[in-house]
């Protein structure tokens, strides 16, 4: 990898409308925090949201954090060796990304959990969330997560108006909350924290549309505002942090990522700019094609939306057959749909097959998004119920006698306690649904009922290639002075898996630190 290339370099033919030290582009956790890292490290930073209100996906998620053997963690009594849980990492992850990069992520979370808890600004907590493969090497049951403490919305004053809201607001009829929680007091905590760098400028409606380089180094951008275009100088780097591309068709399609943007979970801002402008400048790219899959439940609207923790059901293809753990972590389960699409044993929707012991709603404790009333999913053709296997089977299109057949093997495993099929309940986190630790619940009380699904996911992956320090790098495998990414802008240090609850919005945030850090570092 190449060694830091410093160099003299004259602007004197662009007419620059701002300058700055560090321009960030995009507002999410990797974003917010490398603000506020260069800002904290006496940088004057500006930070462009490309919509009106900052947080990006950050702000609709849970807010967990991926950081083996942070201070909280320890706090707590946690045993964990850095060690193990870079062998954790490894062993899941492969060779698929650079080792110098995992160790970096893994190694990262607990000093930038110390940097931050330094500014009272700052409260973490543990949440007990297992690594999402259970029987790798070195997994911890109760994994290396931690979460925000949750935050009076009253305390952000005028930015509350600036935050995004939760899904349950933003895509539903939900009131916003008087505390914030999750992802919410993730972006609140950084924005609150921001606010007392006078050098630190926030802008909405803010678009990255070119980025511009002169003798070889990014010095800075040209941003689309309601005003018309400026030129912001950034004499020690661009941070990208912008999010994935995950709400552009046209990119979806000439990368080949399965699935529709109608039914990503993400902003409807994420639609890759920046990561244009910069592989427009020279930078390379890496894993374009993957997301963080997930089912999702399919909506009278026609989107599918991420949805986690089945108390009952299974899933079935278009043959009536089970093909999967269905109380696996998301991203393997929307995997396991991926693998059934290109084998052709799947058109969408395919179903969940349940039974009426907890009432006619779909056994989904979280399904992203609110519930229409549920009559419009039956006007919609997207529940189904009928008093035998038999006649559910011809209301959703599939063989009578296997989906007959499957109920009843599924219906022998649960009996016995093990799913030999697929494993489900096998790793913890099959059994870390609230309120429902066996999920091998049998389909035997009539009227039996189907729910449709689709393929759901929360961002594409794929993004700029860095080395350890958040530097991006070109297709010669050499750095690009004065250029950096983060974030679902980053291709993701995890490669094609899911390590572990926390692990997007824990590696934008290690990437964005590490990034600033090398900036305040920068000669120039």
């Amino acid at each position: 990898m190449s060694e830091r290339v410093t160099m003299d370099w004259v602007d004197t033919a662009v007419g620059w409308d701002s300058d700055c030290d560090v321009l960030v582009v995009g507002s999410g956790g990797g974003a917010l925090t490398g603000a506020y890292t260069a800002a904290r490290e006496g940088l004057r930073v500006q930070l462009v949201e490309a919509t009106g209100k900052f947080g990006g996906t950050t702000a609709y998620s849970g807010g967990g954090m991926w950081f083996p053997c942070n201070p909280v963690l320890r706090r707590a009594g946690d045993d964990d060796s850095m060690q193990d849980a870079l062998a954790y990492f490894r062993s899941v992850v492969g060779d698929r990304t650079p080792a110098e990069l995992q160790e970096a992520f893994v190694t990262g979370g607990a000093p930038l959990v110390e940097y931050l808890e330094s500014d009272p600004a700052f409260q973490f907590q543990v949440l007990p969330w297992p690594d999402y493969f259970g029987k790798a090497p070195h997994a911890r049951p109760d994994g290396r997560h931690i979460v925000p403490v949750p935050l009076p919305a009253e305390r952000l004053g005028e930015q509350r108006a600036l935050l995004r809201p939760p899904l349950g607001t933003d895509r539903g009829d939900q009131e916003l909350p008087a505390e914030l929680g999750g992802g919410q007091a993730l972006i609140g905590r950084l924005l609150m924290a921001l606010s007392k760098f006078p050098d630190a400028e926030l802008r909405t409606n803010v678009s990255c549309k070119e980025l511009i380089r002169l003798g070889g180094r990014v010095v800075g951008a040209v941003v689309t505002t309601r005003d018309g275009l400026q030129r912001i100088r950034a004499r020690r780097g661009v941070l990208v942090a912008a999010g994935g591309f995950e709400r552009n068709a046209a990119m979806r399609k000439a990368h080949g990522v399965p699935g529709s943007e109608r039914d990503s979970m993400s902003p409807p801002g994420n639609r890759g700019a920046a990561t244009e402008a910069a592989m427009a400048v020279g930078a390379d790219v890496d894993l374009m094609s993957e997301a963080w899959w997930a089912p999702g439940l399919t909506h009278p609207d026609g989107s599918s939306t991420f949805s986690l923790w089945f108390t009952g059901g299974i899933l079935v293809n278009s043959e009536g057959k089970r093909f999967t753990n269905e109380s696996a972590p998301y991203d393997r389960s929307g995997r396991s749909v991926l693998g059934e699409l290109e084998a052709g044993r799947i058109t969408l929707p395919y179903w969940l097959i349940y039974d009426s012991r907890a009432g006619e709603l779909p056994p989904v404790l979280f399904a992203g998004v609110p519930l229409a009333d549920h009559r419009s999913y039956i006007d919609a053709e997207l529940w189904h119920t009928a008093d035998s296997l038999d006649a559910l089977a011809e209301r959703i299109g599939v063989p009578a006698a296997a989906l007959t057949e499957t109920v009843e093997r599924f219906n022998a495993l649960a009996a016995t306690g093990v799913d030999e099929d697929f494993g489900r309940g096998d790793e913890p986190f099959d059994r870390s649904v609230p309120g429902s630790p066996n999920p091998l619940a049998p389909i035997v009380n009539p009227p039996f009922r189907a729910a449709a699904f689709g393929l759901s996911d929360l961002g594409t992956k794929g993004g700029l290639r860095t080395d350890a320090r958040g530097r991006v790098l070109d297709t010669s495998d050499a750095v690009i002075p004065g250029l950096y990414a983060a974030g679902n802008s980053m291709a993701a240090v995890s490669g094609t898996v899911y390590p572990g609850g926390g692990n997007p919005i824990g590696a934008s945030m290690v990437f964005g630190h590490l990034a600033a850090l090398d900036m305040a570092e920068e000669d120039v």
